[in-house]
């Protein structure tokens, strides 16, 4: 998870969907404005362009109005994360909150073999962190049969996309490439980091964890 900025004010429908008896907060600019924020990622499991697509409410509404058409309580994320999450995760760490400073508070990582798990690992011992960590190793690790199949599924993307951005580092600072060709790799390296970027949060992991690329790349971090 990585922080996710909502754009503000609210889509000016949420409050007249509010006070009719079968309200919709998937109204007017909604979709598009939630996909553009979020980049079109799970913000929970940080694929990009999922298959399954749900607005889901953060905090779970059950049946509070005010929090079912909060603008600031409507998320993206895929079917795989939000059918997991469901209302049984409650205190979590707000990626779109910047104060809640999510990507120093967890540590996402995998060994780049097959058949690895996810390491998830809290940074501190605050209860939204714990909370966390538990509902992504159960995302990207799995529970019962079913979401243990998906998870795997899961790993696996983020495995060819790990792939891909090591091939851009180990280009990066192999000797014999001329300048332009070092360009090229420093800019898909950008790419790879930004937010926008699939699984953003294993990458910057990768570069956190090494002074050398810390030192090189951190700064890249939008």
């Amino acid at each position: 998870m990585v922080y996710l900025e909502k754009t503000q004010p609210s889509p000016s429908c949420l409050n007249t969907e509010k006070t009719k008896v079968s309200g919709d907060y998937k109204c007017g600019e909604v979709f598009e404005r939630i996909k553009t924020d979020f980049k079109n990622k799970c913000y929970i499991c940080e694929f990009k362009e999922p298959v399954t697509i749900n607005i889901e409410h953060f905090r779970p509404h059950k049946g509070d109005t005010d929090l079912k058409f909060d603008w600031n309580n409507l998320f993206w994320s895929c079917g795989h994360c939000n059918n997991i999450k469901s209302d049984d995760y409650i205190d979590l760490i707000n990626c779109t909150d910047l104060n809640e400073d999510i990507e120093n508070r967890v540590k996402v990582s995998i060994n780049p073999f097959p058949k690895e798990k996810v390491i998830i690992e809290a940074l501190d011992d605050n209860p939204s962190t714990i909370t966390t960590v538990t509902l992504l190793n159960a995302v990207y690790n799995g529970t019962t049969k079913l979401k243990t199949i998906e998870a795997s599924n899961l790993r696996n993307s983020i495995l060819i996309e790990i792939k891909d951005f090591q091939k851009y580092l180990f280009n990066y600072f192999e000797d014999g490439f001329v300048a332009e060709d070092k360009a090229f790799f420093l800019a898909n390296i950008r790419r790879h980091l930004s937010r926008s970027s699939n699984f953003t949060a294993f990458k910057r992991s990768i570069i956190r964890g090494n002074e050398v690329m810390k030192e090189e790349f951190e700064k890249y971090f939008d």
